[in-house]
């Protein structure tokens, strides 16, 4: 899968996953009534109104950008409808060509993270049948817990054809709480950069791995010391828009190819109508506006590329 993401990428021009990360103060008022007049103010209402707004989003930017990027999160708070709202998007998604990178961030070990894997990745077994739950192209992973926690999405990812991205250096303000601790002199992180280009080697694509790395935007120089870390390894790059990152900031994550890495934008273009520079377009033209943003990220990123 790592191979259609590069593919998706040189096609579209656009390094970049849009996030659907749905919070209700993004969805206009409009949709919102029409799902609560049916469901009621109720986590069922709520997910109606999340399904609808991530529909109309994607009917805009699928020609646009190669992936995107549902945060579960944003679904589970609204219990069982949410998680079916988040499998609806994921196979809504994968229709209309959009490659799926699951921002589940699991890691577990033995037995539990065998499942996860089977969960997001690959297929489970009931009675004669192996059936597929999420069907997501990638899943972001927690490497905590070591190598036990990370084998079983290898072998999926062998199996299967997907991908991971490893958390190594998270975008938020304290991660360097533990991120940045030095072990025996040196940064977890640039440690955890080694584990992810070792468990890389075992997981190949044709010219970069199936274990990709996430690195946030807000840390480029740390993020130039990584991608020499991980050649092999893609990038997801959080932080960028409303965390700070601009297109500037992304030349140290890519390698000299051009490619290596992807960039995610979250609120910055499914909550684009929000903003003043897309406000023309209102409540109604909300989709449109995100199509404005990431055209305007597509272009912003290359000429942060263009200038290093």
């Amino acid at each position: 899968m790592i191979d259609r993401l590069i593919e998706r990428i040189q096609e579209t021009g656009a390094p970049i996953v849009v996030g659907l990360d749905p919070m209700l103060r993004f969805i206009p008022e409009k949709i919102l009534g029409r799902a609560f007049d049916k469901y009621g103010e109720t986590p069922a209402g709520a997910a109606e109104a999340v399904w609808q707004f991530n529909r109309a989003i994607v009917d805009e930017i699928a020609g646009l950008v190669p992936a995107v990027k549902p945060q579960i999160a944003m679904y589970e708070q609204f219990g069982t409808a949410g998680v079916e709202a988040f499998a609806k998007t994921v196979e809504y998604c994968r229709q209309q060509g959009l490659l799926v990178i699951g921002d589940v961030k699991r890691g577990d070990i033995g037995s539990t993270s065998a499942a996860y894997a089977a969960a997001h990745l690959g297929r489970v077994q009931i009675g004669s049948r192996l059936c597929s739950a999420f069907n997501e192209d990638f899943a972001t992973v927690n490497p905590y817990l070591g190598t036990d926690g990370i084998e079983p999405f290898l072998q999926v990812c062998r199996e299967e054809d997907k991908g991971i991205f490893v958390l190594v250096k998270t975008s938020n303000p304290s991660s360097g709480e533990f991120q940045d601790r030095l072990v025996d002199g040196r940064p977890l992180y640039e440690i955890v950069g080694e584990k992810v280009a070792e468990w890389g080697a075992s997981c190949m694509g044709e010219t970069y791995s199936r274990v990709g790395a996430v690195v946030g935007a807000t840390y480029p120089e740390m993020g130039a010391v990584l991608r020499a870390i991980m050649p092999k390894a893609y990038i997801l790059v959080p932080g960028y828009g409303a965390q700070g990152g601009k297109g500037k900031d992304l030349a140290p994550f890519f390698n000299e190819d051009g490619l290596g890495a992807i960039v995610n934008s979250s609120r910055g273009i499914i909550a684009a109508w929000q903003q003043a520079d897309y406000a023309s377009y209102g409540e109604d033209g909300f989709a449109k506006a995100s199509r404005a943003a990431v055209i305007a990220m597509r272009e912003d990123i290359r000429q942060g590329l263009e200038s290093r």
